[in-house]
């Protein structure tokens, strides 16, 4: 059986598995569309909830990134992990206490205004709407490989999957498929790795074979960093990027994350308070099983890539032939890359050979005028790629690979759904209903949330065709704008009586707008290509980059917030209560000394 029909097998099977679930699971009511009738096991939500929190930036994009930067990347693992367990302890069991649908609908009640719901409604579809286009972008580059057609005919047919399921099922078919999209896409990811890990250092746990030794005695990083410094590449272990830019991308992303209104949504599935406490812990559990497995799928993915591209030991060695690119089985999964355009390389010497080098390093240069070569030949490598292509690269059994294009699939149309149903619910329950229509019925209610999941699965598509960045890249600008804009008012909800309706609508709005038009200067307006004043090789504001400002964003809402709200009326008696009922319980004493 040939590849191409291994991987319709599985990717055919796992899509019928999800529409099938989808159907059986279909919202009948607003409780169940919005929140499933809030009657999710935490085990089950806790599932749900790593599904739709590891979208195509975790699953195809960020074992990428950190495989083509090292240790820099790491931040990706550092701000996603870390925002998680800020948002389960700091804002899910309060905000599933609160009892309401909808995060804009518990910032329109904590702060009594319907401007503020509309103003949190504009960020969260403006935060959700970004983060969306970097999944379809991950769709695209999956099914373009794996149905082996162009990338952009890939992003249809996702898109169109992703239409028959979403808007049909509601939050709870988008639950119970997204418990066996977990299954698919951890069975996908960690397989893989642990026949890499097991080929190339002879331990079954990828964390650990990223630490142990290869079969040469030398220390896996060790190697790696050798191999990649010899091609003129920065040392793979070592952290050559600003400091501030990495501490200030890494706290956009973790507050980003605690503020990002999809997976906040997953906490109100559950029956109890106590049981979105589980629910978290739950996440975080499954989360690990693919976070601790990424950094070596990335190291062991840049070894393998190094070695078959300098097949005969380096650079003294030789680079690998033309010949054996078109002849030797264990390149095809060169030439099927290259179909997708993710993936291309040139023989600019013409010398019957690809040299694969950091043509930008000063000594590389002079190795490369003395040999006589001409500039890096593989001239694009896209990083979205990569874990779709590593069991290719490892030369793993069909059907491994044909698993890991499943896995792949089920990660990004995973949060694509969750993400599509934020969108939705906020449109239909807080703009629809809340604001416009307060009596449209519970019918009309619903077909305003499938069509507004509609018109934003078009716009995401369309967007999606010409991507602001990799998949990573993309979704790290999601996470800066919800930084920004939704983090601070959810924290000052809920901690501080003082912010009142002023103070929050004003902060939301100079925390969006300043975060927006920095990533505008630097990714292009609307991210229209070629509309950018900047660039994040050489940003606005010394070395702060558009995806790092997210922080900058948030602490600019605080403080217009706080100083707004000083300067305007108190918090009315009633609202102060509510604060405090929600943080501690009725009826909770003052603690004793015994």
């Amino acid at each position: 059986m040939d590849q191409f029909t291994i991987n319709l097998l599985f990717v055919g099977a796992s899509f019928a598995l999800y529409i099938g679930i989808a159907i059986w699971a279909r919202a009948g009511s607003t409780s169940e569309f919005y929140a499933a009738g809030r009657g999710v096991h935490p085990v089950t939500n806790g599932m749900a909830t790593a599904a739709d929190w590891m979208s195509a930036a975790s699953f195809i994009s960020m074992a990428g990134l950190i495989a083509f930067t090292g240790y820099d990347n790491s931040t990706f693992l550092m701000g996603w992990t870390g925002g998680y367990v800020l948002l389960a302890l700091l804002l899910a069991p309060y905000l599933r206490k609160f009892g309401k649908y909808t995060v804009s609908e518990f910032i329109g009640d904590r702060f009594y205004s319907q401007t503020a719901r509309i103003v949190a409604v504009i960020c969260l579809i403006v935060a959700s709407v970004t983060y969306v286009i970097g999944q379809m972008t991950g769709v695209g580059v999956a099914f373009g490989r794996f149905l082996e057609v162009s990338n952009t005919s890939g992003l249809l047919i996702g898109a169109c999957v992703v239409f028959a399921y979403a808007v049909f099922g509601g939050m709870k078919g988008v639950t119970y498929t997204q418990v066996a999209q977990y299954c698919v896409l951890i069975t996908a990811y960690t397989i893989p790795a642990i026949f890499i890990s097991l080929q190339l250092t002879g331990t079954p746990i990828p964390a650990l074979g990223l630490f142990g030794d290869t079969a040469s005695g030398e220390p896996l990083l060790t190697k790696l960093d050798a191999i990649v410094t010899e091609l003129g590449f920065a040392d793979y272990t070592a952290h050559h990027s600003n400091t501030l830019n990495m501490v200030l991308f890494t706290l956009s992303l973790m507050i980003g994350t605690a503020g990002l209104p999809h997976v906040i949504m997953r906490f109100f599935t559950v029956p109890k308070v106590s049981d979105a406490r589980w629910s978290a812990g739950w996440t975080l559990v499954f989360i690990a099983l693919l976070y601790l497995t990424a950094p070596a799928v990335g190291a062991m993915a840049r070894l393998n890539i190094t070695d078959m591209m300098w097949p005969n030991g380096g650079i003294e060695g030789g680079a690998v032939s033309v010949e054996e690119i078109d002849t030797d089985p264990r390149y095809d999964w060169m030439k099927t890359w290259q179909k997708t355009g993710l993936l291309d390389w040139e023989d600019k010497n013409g010398d019957g050979k690809i040299q694969y080098y950091n043509d930008k390093s000063e000594a590389m240069q002079v190795i490369a005028e003395e040999k006589g070569w001409v500039g890096n030949e593989l001239t694009k490598f896209n990083r979205d790629i990569l874990v779709l292509a590593n069991p290719e690269i490892a030369n793993l059994p069909g059907w491994v690979i044909g698993l890991v294009a499943a896995g792949g699939l089920a990660a990004a149309l995973s949060t694509a759904a969750g993400l599509l149903l934020a969108i939705s619910s906020a449109v239909s329950h807080d703009l629809v209903k809340g604001a416009i229509n307060p009596s449209i019925s519970e019918k009309g209610e619903l077909m305003a949330a499938r069509v507004a999941m509609a018109v934003a699965i078009v716009v995401a598509t369309y967007l999606g065709l010409n991507p602001p960045g990799f998949a990573a890249q993309t979704v790290a600008l999601a996470f800066g704008l919800a930084a920004a804009s939704i983090f601070p008012a959810l924290m000052m909800g809920i901690f501080s009586t003082r912010i009142n309706n002023t103070g929050a609508v004003a902060g939301m709005l100079a925390g969006l707008t300043v975060t927006l038009v920095y990533i505008f200067l630097h990714k292009g307006w609307l991210f229209i290509p070629g509309t950018n004043s900047f660039t994040d090789a050489d940003p606005l504001l010394g070395p702060i980059k558009s995806t790092s400002f997210g922080a900058i964003g948030a602490m600019i809402n605080f403080a217009v917030a706080y100083v707004v709200a000083g300067m305007t009326k108190e918090t009315p008696p009633e609202i102060v209560e509510l604060v405090e009922s929600v943080r501690i319980p009725r009826g909770a004493g003052a603690a004793q000394n015994k």
